[in-house]
């Protein structure tokens, strides 16, 4: 079992333990990679049997938009939004991306996920020097994931850059529950070594994708990269 103390400040709302942990992971020091992972068939969300208590949600948009394009498939944000909080209370949902201020259509894809449960980061595309753009948020996602993390109890990272390891580690060790959704070709394996729960997107495609008459649709300018 993972302890730690925490200084009461009646402005904050401290942990006094993380209510989810069961078996800790440094009892053994080994974990089977499989522990990591549920299996989903005969349930429509993997967390149906867990108290998850208060979930932050952290989505790298552009990793997770080209995770969706290996699957072949579009998400639809409110099934994810609603599919990653499953068995918790929301505290934040945050998404992450680029933007080109000029192109209408995100603008107003942004628009929309402001008004249906996300709080939207966004940093603007700098060209590279052979020609593509790009837009780096790691460390937004790294700073809010850490100072967060006294007011949740479960982090759930949309995102497969290895550099989010060591803020993964570090909000930890605060006694956090990290899981990491993304597909699993395109995640580090450092990232998983040190993630709580790992759910490969492959297997819960069906529960987020998006129908053909959902009216809003998010895509990269075509000459971004990661």
């Amino acid at each position: 079992m993972v302890f730690f103390t925490q200084q009461i400040d009646n402005n904050r709302l401290p942990r006094a333990q993380a209510h989810w942990q069961g078996q800790s992971h440094i009892d053994s020091g080994l974990e089977d990679e499989d522990t990591k992972m549920q299996d989903p068939l005969g349930s429509c969300c993997m967390f149906h049997s867990s108290n998850r208590g208060r979930v932050a949600i952290f989505i790298d948009g552009a990793n997770l938009f080209y995770a969706a394009l290996q699957l072949g498939i579009e998400i639809d944000y409110a099934k994810l939004l609603c599919y990653l909080t499953d068995s918790g209370r929301l505290l934040r949902a945050f998404f992450y991306t680029g933007v080109d201020r000029t192109n209408e259509k995100q603008q107003g894809f942004l628009l929309w996920m402001r008004r249906n449960g996300y709080r939207v980061v966004t940093k603007d595309l700098v060209q590279l020097p052979d020609g593509s753009k790009k837009a780096n948020l790691d460390v937004e996602i790294a700073v809010d994931m850490m100072n967060l993390a006294p007011y949740y109890d479960t982090a759930v990272l949309v995102s497969g850059d290895g550099d989010l390891a060591y803020a993964v580690n570090a909000v930890s060790y605060q006694g956090v529950r990290v899981e990491v959704v993304s597909v699993r070709a395109m995640t580090s394996d450092s990232l998983i070594d040190v993630a709580d729960f790992f759910i490969d997107l492959d297997s819960i495609k069906e529960h987020i994708q998006k129908d053909s008459h959902s009216g809003y649709t998010y895509r990269p300018l075509s000459n971004s990269s990661l």
